[in-house]
């Protein structure tokens, strides 16, 4: 791997590559969506069905900040297009949960395998230092991302 020039880097450039991979990211999202040819909230949704597990409607309506009517409506969309099913929970029979079906996961993964591929092989470009460098910069950034998402404000 060529080495990058070893100048001081600041953190306006940190905070400006961030930046561009957070937009980066928004524009992947909806590149998938229409590669799987669903909205983007739809995508959001199928990405809380896969996260979680015995995640019923009104939790997904939460997670999205969407009503349950709302949700109701969503879940029967991806339902009727073959990409989630609902089932009986296993302990509470009154209860119903959704699943990811094979197909919408195979289609996930073959959408993204051009992806992946790209990013495996820039983390083996990386000398295992410069991965340790990586990982703690990613991990503390997740956990900021976090942090700020869950404080409401109220001040």
């Amino acid at each position: 791997m060529t080495q990058p020039h070893r100048q001081p880097v600041s953190t306006g450039e940190l905070s400006a590559a961030l930046r561009a991979l957070l937009e980066a990211g928004r524009e992947m999202q909806a590149s998938m969506a229409s590669r799987l040819r669903v909205g983007e909230n739809d995508l959001l949704a199928m990405n809380e069905v896969v996260r979680a597990s015995d995640l019923g409607p009104v939790e997904l309506g939460r997670r999205l900040g969407i009503t349950s009517a709302s949700a109701t409506v969503l879940v029967s969309r991806l339902e009727s297009a073959g990409h989630l099913e609902r089932r009986r929970h296993d302990a509470d029979g009154r209860r119903i949960t959704l699943h990811p079906t094979p197909s919408a996961l195979a289609g996930v993964l073959h959408a993204l395998q051009p992806l992946l591929s790209a990013l495996a092989t820039i983390g083996e470009e990386l000398e295992e230092d410069e991965r340790r460098v990586v990982l703690n910069y990613l991990d503390r950034v997740s956990a900021a991302l976090h942090d700020y998402a869950a404080d409401t404000g109220d001040r």
